[in-house]
């Protein structure tokens, strides 16, 4: 079952950056920093492929876009924070799947590295989704916290990216090992997936 649903997931993450190119990656990476369970680990690798058999232009692009779409994403969760207050999210967090615990945990990077914190975060599983959310409730500067964002985000994508151009770039080699590409991103893509979304339910349950 877990397979099954993260195989679509997948093959979600393909459609959309195959069809929609750079811009699909945006809004994919725009989708995880509204807090919804749709891991960079998955999404930035496949853009690294796609610019291996040139369906996408080069690194840079692929990075650039996919911090743009972080950014983007973060508008909502920032406000959501700024006007819904501490006390909405522990009563009613676990309805936008946002625990007690990932607020606690991101309130401690902030309280111990202050902005920097929203500029590390970004580069951390997991916790680089739900950064946004304390930022606004503690009502973090806009303009900081929307540049460190951005360049959390950017050198977050552009090691991800990396690492799908060099997977990419060893397609001979992988291919004895795996019948078809795909397959190693699958692979990859589903263990990450449910570490992810292992740790974040059992966030919920815990909150």
């Amino acid at each position: 079952m877990i397979e099954q649903i993260l195989g679509i997931l997948v093959g979600f993450i393909e459609w959309v950056i195959s069809h929609f190119g750079a811009f699909g990656i945006s809004l994919l990476m725009a989708i995880e920093s509204c807090n919804i369970p749709l891991p960079s680990e998955a999404i930035l690798p496949f853009a690294g492929y796609l610019i291996t058999i040139s369906k996408l232009p080069n690194i840079h692009i692929a990075a650039i876009f996919g911090a743009l779409g972080c950014v983007l994403g973060s508008v909502p969760s920032y406000y959501l924070g700024y006007f819904g207050g501490r006390t909405f999210f522990e009563k009613y967090g676990k309805y936008v799947l946002v625990s007690k615990k990932d607020l606690e945990e991101a309130d401690k990077w902030v309280d111990k590295y202050g902005d920097w914190a929203f500029f590390l975060c970004r580069m951390l599983p997991v916790i680089r989704t739900f950064i946004s959310l304390p930022a606004g409730i503690l009502r973090a500067r806009k303009r900081t916290f929307f540049t460190l964002t951005f360049l959390g985000s950017l050198i977050w994508s552009y090691v991800l990216v990396y690492v799908g151009i060099k997977l990419g770039e060893n397609f001979e080699t992988l291919k004895s090992i795996w019948h078809k590409f795909d397959a190693a991103i699958i692979i990859t893509c589903a263990i990450l997936g449910v570490i992810y979304i292992y740790k974040h339910l059992k966030n919920l349950k815990e909150s």
